[in-house]
Protein backbone atom coordinates (compact mmCIF):
# COMPACT_ATOMS: atom_id res chain seq x y z
CA UNK A 1 0.00 0.00 0.00
CA UNK A 2 1.21 3.22 -0.45
CA UNK A 3 0.73 6.49 2.14
CA UNK A 4 2.30 9.74 2.01
CA UNK A 5 3.63 11.40 5.17
CA UNK A 6 4.12 15.14 6.05
CA UNK A 7 5.99 15.13 9.41
CA UNK A 8 8.84 16.55 8.05
CA UNK A 9 6.47 19.94 8.28
CA UNK A 10 5.99 20.94 11.93
CA UNK A 11 4.41 23.74 13.68
CA UNK A 12 5.94 25.77 16.04
CA UNK A 13 3.94 25.47 18.29
CA UNK A 14 3.80 27.24 22.37
CA UNK A 15 5.09 24.93 25.48
CA UNK A 16 2.22 22.77 26.72
CA UNK A 17 -0.06 23.15 23.98
CA UNK A 18 -2.51 20.41 23.51
CA UNK A 19 -2.35 19.19 20.10
CA UNK A 20 -0.16 16.28 19.76
CA UNK A 21 1.96 17.18 16.90
CA UNK A 22 4.83 14.14 17.31
CA UNK A 23 2.09 11.42 16.80
CA UNK A 24 2.40 11.96 12.67
CA UNK A 25 6.35 11.14 12.99
CA UNK A 26 5.85 8.88 15.50
CA UNK A 27 2.99 6.53 13.66
CA UNK A 28 5.46 6.75 10.42
CA UNK A 29 8.36 5.63 12.89
CA UNK A 30 6.34 2.46 13.99
CA UNK A 31 4.71 1.23 10.54
CA UNK A 32 8.47 0.96 9.43
CA UNK A 33 9.52 -0.79 12.70
CA UNK A 34 6.65 -2.97 12.41
CA UNK A 35 7.11 -3.88 8.47
CA UNK A 36 3.26 -2.22 8.10
CA UNK A 37 5.07 -0.22 5.02
CA UNK A 38 8.69 -0.26 4.01
CA UNK A 39 10.32 3.11 2.75
CA UNK A 40 9.89 2.71 -0.96
CA UNK A 41 5.55 2.68 -0.24
CA UNK A 42 6.21 6.01 1.93
CA UNK A 43 6.47 9.10 -0.21
CA UNK A 44 6.74 13.24 0.69
CA UNK A 45 3.49 14.54 -0.69
CA UNK A 46 3.48 17.68 -2.99
CA UNK A 47 1.73 20.71 -1.47
CA UNK A 48 -1.02 21.61 -2.94
CA UNK A 49 -1.74 24.09 -4.92
CA UNK A 50 -3.26 27.46 -4.55
CA UNK A 51 -5.65 26.94 -7.46
CA UNK A 52 -6.73 23.96 -6.05
CA UNK A 53 -7.54 24.96 -2.69
CA UNK A 54 -10.22 27.83 -4.32
CA UNK A 55 -12.48 24.65 -5.86
CA UNK A 56 -13.36 24.75 -1.70
CA UNK A 57 -11.98 27.98 -0.09
CA UNK A 58 -12.42 31.51 -0.94
CA UNK A 59 -10.01 33.62 -2.58
CA UNK A 60 -10.62 36.10 0.61
CA UNK A 61 -9.51 33.59 3.58
CA UNK A 62 -7.05 31.80 1.27
CA UNK A 63 -5.05 35.21 0.49
CA UNK A 64 -5.13 35.82 4.67
CA UNK A 65 -3.43 32.06 5.47
CA UNK A 66 -1.07 33.34 2.48
CA UNK A 67 -0.06 36.40 3.69
CA UNK A 68 0.09 35.69 7.57
CA UNK A 69 -3.04 37.87 8.18
CA UNK A 70 -5.51 35.78 10.02
CA UNK A 71 -6.53 37.97 12.92
CA UNK A 72 -5.97 36.70 16.41
CA UNK A 73 -10.01 35.53 16.60
CA UNK A 74 -9.36 33.34 13.20
CA UNK A 75 -6.30 31.97 14.49
CA UNK A 76 -7.59 30.93 18.41
CA UNK A 77 -10.72 29.06 16.25
CA UNK A 78 -8.21 27.52 14.19
CA UNK A 79 -5.72 26.92 17.43
CA UNK A 80 -2.76 27.04 16.05
CA UNK A 81 -0.88 30.32 15.69
CA UNK A 82 -0.25 31.75 12.71
CA UNK A 83 3.47 30.88 10.68
CA UNK A 84 5.05 29.90 6.85
CA UNK A 85 5.09 26.71 8.88
CA UNK A 86 1.64 25.86 9.42
CA UNK A 87 0.64 26.70 5.72
CA UNK A 88 3.07 24.68 4.06
CA UNK A 89 2.12 21.38 6.80
CA UNK A 90 -1.87 22.33 5.78
CA UNK A 91 -0.85 22.59 1.67
CA UNK A 92 1.18 19.20 2.41
CA UNK A 93 -1.50 17.30 4.33
CA UNK A 94 -4.11 18.25 1.54
CA UNK A 95 -1.35 17.56 -1.06
CA UNK A 96 -1.19 14.04 0.75
CA UNK A 97 -5.06 12.85 0.55
CA UNK A 98 -5.07 13.77 -3.19
CA UNK A 99 -2.13 12.18 -3.92
CA UNK A 100 -3.45 9.27 -1.60
CA UNK A 101 -7.15 9.24 -3.94
CA UNK A 102 -5.19 9.36 -7.05
CA UNK A 103 -2.95 5.99 -6.45
CA UNK A 104 -6.48 4.52 -4.74
CA UNK A 105 -8.33 5.08 -8.37
CA UNK A 106 -5.17 3.99 -10.80
CA UNK A 107 -5.01 1.09 -8.57
CA UNK A 108 -8.95 0.25 -8.99
CA UNK A 109 -8.36 0.60 -12.51
CA UNK A 110 -5.27 -1.73 -12.48
CA UNK A 111 -6.24 -4.44 -10.31
CA UNK A 112 -10.02 -3.95 -9.56
CA UNK A 113 -9.92 -2.30 -6.09
CA UNK A 114 -7.06 -0.10 -4.48
CA UNK A 115 -6.42 1.84 -0.95
CA UNK A 116 -3.37 4.13 -0.31
CA UNK A 117 -3.35 6.38 3.03
CA UNK A 118 -2.59 10.39 4.16
CA UNK A 119 -0.58 9.84 7.33
CA UNK A 120 -2.27 12.88 8.51
CA UNK A 121 -5.40 14.69 6.97
CA UNK A 122 -9.07 14.46 7.63
CA UNK A 123 -9.60 18.06 8.56
CA UNK A 124 -13.29 17.69 8.69
CA UNK A 125 -13.72 21.09 10.59
CA UNK A 126 -12.48 23.74 8.15
CA UNK A 127 -14.98 26.32 5.89
CA UNK A 128 -14.94 27.46 3.06
CA UNK A 129 -13.91 30.83 4.48
CA UNK A 130 -12.56 29.51 7.91
CA UNK A 131 -10.68 27.46 9.90
CA UNK A 132 -11.13 25.80 13.11
CA UNK A 133 -10.65 22.50 15.52
CA UNK A 134 -6.81 22.12 14.47
CA UNK A 135 -8.10 21.95 10.56
CA UNK A 136 -6.96 25.00 8.33
CA UNK A 137 -8.04 23.62 4.83
CA UNK A 138 -10.61 20.81 4.18
CA UNK A 139 -8.37 18.12 2.35
CA UNK A 140 -11.63 15.49 1.51
CA UNK A 141 -13.37 18.45 -0.15
CA UNK A 142 -10.31 20.10 -1.75
CA UNK A 143 -9.40 16.02 -3.30
CA UNK A 144 -13.18 15.38 -4.27
CA UNK A 145 -13.72 18.72 -5.64
CA UNK A 146 -9.86 18.30 -8.11
CA UNK A 147 -11.10 14.75 -8.70
CA UNK A 148 -14.53 16.08 -10.16
CA UNK A 149 -12.88 18.52 -11.91
CA UNK A 150 -10.50 16.19 -13.64
CA UNK A 151 -13.72 14.03 -14.79
CA UNK A 152 -11.63 11.35 -12.58
CA UNK A 153 -14.84 10.57 -10.35
CA UNK A 154 -18.83 11.71 -10.70
CA UNK A 155 -19.05 10.88 -6.95
CA UNK A 156 -17.91 10.12 -3.73
CA UNK A 157 -18.16 9.28 -0.22
CA UNK A 158 -17.00 10.51 2.77
CA UNK A 159 -17.22 8.24 5.45
CA UNK A 160 -16.46 9.89 8.69
CA UNK A 161 -15.42 7.97 11.68
CA UNK A 162 -13.77 10.70 13.84
CA UNK A 163 -15.54 11.08 16.95
CA UNK A 164 -16.64 15.02 15.96
CA UNK A 165 -18.43 15.40 13.55
CA UNK A 166 -17.45 16.56 10.53
CA UNK A 167 -19.08 19.63 10.61
CA UNK A 168 -17.17 21.25 7.59
CA UNK A 169 -17.89 19.04 5.28
CA UNK A 170 -21.10 18.57 5.63
CA UNK A 171 -21.27 22.33 5.12
CA UNK A 172 -19.56 22.94 2.00
CA UNK A 173 -21.52 19.70 0.32
CA UNK A 174 -25.01 20.09 1.68
CA UNK A 175 -26.38 21.02 -1.24
CA UNK A 176 -24.08 18.66 -3.28
CA UNK A 177 -25.79 15.36 -4.34
CA UNK A 178 -22.66 14.26 -5.97
CA UNK A 179 -21.02 13.61 -2.28
CA UNK A 180 -22.60 11.79 0.39
CA UNK A 181 -21.41 13.07 3.69
CA UNK A 182 -21.66 10.79 6.55
CA UNK A 183 -20.52 10.96 10.25
CA UNK A 184 -20.65 8.91 13.70
CA UNK A 185 -19.51 10.92 16.22
CA UNK A 186 -20.60 12.06 19.82
CA UNK A 187 -23.84 14.22 20.35
CA UNK A 188 -22.67 16.46 23.02
CA UNK A 189 -19.05 16.46 21.90
CA UNK A 190 -17.33 19.56 19.66
CA UNK A 191 -18.93 20.97 17.62
CA UNK A 192 -21.52 21.97 20.01
CA UNK A 193 -23.81 23.57 16.83
CA UNK A 194 -23.80 20.59 14.41
CA UNK A 195 -24.45 20.96 10.32
CA UNK A 196 -26.31 18.25 8.59
CA UNK A 197 -24.30 15.83 6.87
CA UNK A 198 -26.36 13.59 4.46
CA UNK A 199 -26.35 11.19 7.36
CA UNK A 200 -25.62 11.92 10.84
CA UNK A 201 -25.34 8.93 13.53
CA UNK A 202 -24.91 10.62 16.96
CA UNK A 203 -23.82 8.61 19.56
CA UNK A 204 -24.70 9.38 23.40
CA UNK A 205 -21.50 9.73 25.88
CA UNK A 206 -19.36 6.46 26.72
CA UNK A 207 -20.73 4.77 23.93
CA UNK A 208 -18.79 1.71 23.36
CA UNK A 209 -17.74 -0.94 20.47
CA UNK A 210 -20.89 -2.83 20.48
CA UNK A 211 -22.72 0.24 19.95
CA UNK A 212 -20.43 2.01 17.16
CA UNK A 213 -19.94 -1.53 15.24
CA UNK A 214 -23.96 -2.17 15.39
CA UNK A 215 -24.77 1.25 13.68
CA UNK A 216 -22.00 1.08 11.07
CA UNK A 217 -22.95 -2.08 10.25
CA UNK A 218 -26.68 -0.70 9.86
CA UNK A 219 -25.17 2.37 7.76
CA UNK A 220 -22.55 1.49 5.70
CA UNK A 221 -23.41 -1.28 3.38
CA UNK A 222 -26.52 0.25 3.00
CA UNK A 223 -24.89 3.86 1.71
CA UNK A 224 -22.11 2.33 -0.86
CA UNK A 225 -24.95 -0.35 -2.43
CA UNK A 226 -27.19 2.73 -3.06
CA UNK A 227 -25.14 6.32 -3.31
CA UNK A 228 -22.66 3.86 -5.76
CA UNK A 229 -19.44 6.20 -4.99
CA UNK A 230 -16.73 6.25 -7.19
CA UNK A 231 -13.91 7.21 -3.98
CA UNK A 232 -14.61 7.17 -0.83
CA UNK A 233 -12.57 8.87 1.45
CA UNK A 234 -12.59 7.74 5.16
CA UNK A 235 -11.76 9.28 8.05
CA UNK A 236 -10.01 6.75 10.45
CA UNK A 237 -10.12 8.91 13.49
CA UNK A 238 -8.08 7.75 16.79
CA UNK A 239 -10.59 9.55 19.28
CA UNK A 240 -13.32 7.66 19.91
CA UNK A 241 -10.83 5.79 22.12
CA UNK A 242 -12.02 5.58 25.95
CA UNK A 243 -8.89 7.09 27.14
CA UNK A 244 -9.13 10.07 24.48
CA UNK A 245 -8.99 13.48 26.29
CA UNK A 246 -11.25 15.17 23.95
CA UNK A 247 -13.77 11.77 22.97
CA UNK A 248 -15.76 10.73 25.24
CA UNK A 249 -16.81 7.42 23.85
CA UNK A 250 -15.62 4.13 24.71
CA UNK A 251 -14.28 2.11 21.99
CA UNK A 252 -11.46 -0.13 22.80
CA UNK A 253 -8.47 -0.73 20.51
CA UNK A 254 -10.02 -3.80 19.70
CA UNK A 255 -13.39 -1.99 18.73
CA UNK A 256 -11.45 0.27 16.64
CA UNK A 257 -9.68 -2.29 14.59
CA UNK A 258 -13.00 -3.39 13.90
CA UNK A 259 -14.23 -0.92 12.48
CA UNK A 260 -11.97 -0.42 10.29
CA UNK A 261 -11.94 -3.78 8.92
CA UNK A 262 -15.43 -3.74 8.76
CA UNK A 263 -15.68 -0.09 6.53
CA UNK A 264 -12.70 -1.13 4.54
CA UNK A 265 -14.25 -4.51 3.93
CA UNK A 266 -16.93 -3.34 3.03
CA UNK A 267 -15.45 -1.01 0.16
CA UNK A 268 -13.25 -3.44 -1.28
CA UNK A 269 -16.46 -5.98 -1.66
CA UNK A 270 -17.93 -3.06 -3.50
CA UNK A 271 -14.61 -2.58 -5.02
CA UNK A 272 -15.02 1.14 -4.07
CA UNK A 273 -11.03 3.04 -4.26
CA UNK A 274 -10.40 4.14 -0.49
CA UNK A 275 -8.41 6.90 0.70
CA UNK A 276 -7.57 6.91 4.54
CA UNK A 277 -6.86 9.52 6.63
CA UNK A 278 -6.06 9.66 10.38
CA UNK A 279 -7.97 12.13 11.76
CA UNK A 280 -7.89 13.14 15.25
CA UNK A 281 -6.55 11.45 18.27
CA UNK A 282 -5.73 12.86 21.36
CA UNK A 283 -4.91 10.44 24.39
CA UNK A 284 -3.79 10.84 27.09
CA UNK A 285 -0.47 8.39 26.75
CA UNK A 286 -0.11 9.95 23.02
CA UNK A 287 1.17 6.08 22.21
CA UNK A 288 -2.05 4.79 22.45
CA UNK A 289 -3.19 7.41 19.83
CA UNK A 290 0.20 5.89 17.77
CA UNK A 291 -1.25 2.43 18.30
CA UNK A 292 -4.80 2.98 16.73
CA UNK A 293 -3.16 4.95 13.89
CA UNK A 294 -0.76 2.14 12.79
CA UNK A 295 -3.16 -0.48 13.36
CA UNK A 296 -5.59 1.05 10.86
CA UNK A 297 -2.88 1.51 8.40
CA UNK A 298 -1.85 -2.34 9.32
CA UNK A 299 -5.51 -3.31 8.21
CA UNK A 300 -5.69 -1.41 4.86
CA UNK A 301 -2.12 -2.37 4.10
CA UNK A 302 -3.36 -6.47 4.69
CA UNK A 303 -6.59 -5.70 2.80
CA UNK A 304 -4.60 -4.52 -0.19
CA UNK A 305 -2.74 -8.02 -0.33
CA UNK A 306 -5.43 -10.00 0.10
Amino acid sequence: MRAFYSDRFVLPLPEGHRFPMSKYARVRERCLAEQVLDAEQLAEPPAISWEHLALVHGSSYLQRVQEGTLSPLEQRRIGFPWSPEMVERSRRSVGATLAAARIALDDATLRGWGVAANLAGGTHHAYPEHGEGFCVFNDAAVTVRVLQRESRIERAAILDCDVHQGNGTAAIFAADPTVFTFSIHGARNFPFRKERSTLDVELPDGAGDDTFLAALDLHVPEIIAAFRPDLVVYLAGADPFHDDRFGRLALSKRGLAGRDRFVLGCCREAAVPVAVTMAGGYARDTEDTVDVHTETLRIAAAMECF
